[in-house]
């Protein structure tokens, strides 16, 4: 049998992803296991394994043990992550929801100021959200204010008391944030989507006697599910990771997301030297967003190829 060549351009390129895999795989798993050790661990060997691996032994167990329970309970973060959920799981909500019902009627329906519309969306994009931080701000303020004075008269009557609305220091206020920020990207790429899907099956629908609402909840949102899992993946990764708005926005300890209670840690670290409880703050702020990543990489990839494609 002749010999298989050896082919110098397939081995440049294995030893290219080879190396590129480490670089990106090795800072993640320095994270995980570096969380297992005490400070003077890491003080004498911060690359070096834990003794959880090395020398495995009661001590070491409760090392690990001691840096998870400080950081779930006594820093909170076990509350940090309820608020985190809460707020990235209504927001997202509302993205697909806002952001597919737009997208669809961009891409499939013609009405004067269509384009008009699309552009309105796509501008957003341009603007950075740090530069719109201060304005909004005092439109809360302004909006709070509007609110109180609307609705306090008919909580009074009804007997509810005094009624205060604040759309700063609260949860809502920042989901209504995260929502506007979103759209447009939101918009932009599920109106690109929605206009691979093939007009036969709409039309289809429509000689069945569905509605219009029917046809987009049950066909269309089914067809589009790549599409919805792509920016769900992209909207998350952006909002569990927030931290700006969060920080300007709430004040209250017992509202703040999982960024902000890292960040304190991570200012207390730098004071008493805890850097096995920063590590294990960063562990349990990673693993939601690899493991949503991991459940859904194949469809992520389907979102990103399909239009591509089709087109």
């Amino acid at each position: 049998m002749p010999t298989p060549k050896f082919n110098v351009s397939s081995g440049i390129r294995y030893v290219i992803l080879v190396v590129y895999l480490v670089v990106v795989v090795f800072p993640l798993l320095w994270v995980f296991y570096t969380s297992a050790k005490n400070t003077q661990e890491i003080y004498n060997q911060p690359f070096g394994l834990p003794k959880i691996i090395t020398h495995p032994d009661a001590q070491s167990l409760a090392t690990l043990q001691t840096n998870y329970r400080r950081a779930w309970v006594d820093n909170h973060f076990g509350m940090y992550f309820i608020n985190s959920i809460k707020v990235v799981s209504i927001s997202l909500g509302g993205i697909l929801l806002l952001g597919s019902m737009a997208a669809y009627v961009l891409a499939r329906f013609e009405f004067r100021g269509r384009n008009f519309l699309y552009y309105l969306f796509l501008s957003g994009l341009l603007i950075p959200m740090q530069l719109i931080l201060i304005p909004l701000f005092f439109q809360y303020s302004s909006m709070s204010e509007f609110l109180t004075r609307t609705f306090a008269p008919l909580a009074r009557s009804l007997g509810m008391g005094e009624l205060t609305v604040s759309l700063h220091d609260s949860h809502e206020g920042l989901i209504l944030i995260y929502i506007a920020a979103s759209l447009p990207f939101t918009v932009f790429t599920l109106t690109a989507f929605f206009r691979t899907l093939p007009s036969e099956i709409r039309e289809a629908a429509q000689i069945d006697g569905a509605s219009e609402y029917r046809i987009f909840f049950s066909v269309m949102m089914s067809l589009a599910k790549p599409g919805l899992v792509t920016v769900a993946i992209f909207n998350f990764l952006g909002l569990w990771n927030e931290y700006l708005f969060g920080l300007v926005f709430l004040n209250n300890n017992a509202l703040k997301t999982l960024p902000l209670g890292l960040a304190s840690i991570g200012m207390q670290a730098q004071y008493k030297s805890d850097f096995g409880l920063l590590f294990a703050g960063l562990v349990i702020v990673m693993l939601p967003t690899l493991a949503v990543y991991s459940f859904l990489q194949e469809k992520l990839t389907r979102g990103i190829t399909v239009g591509a494609i089709k087109g």
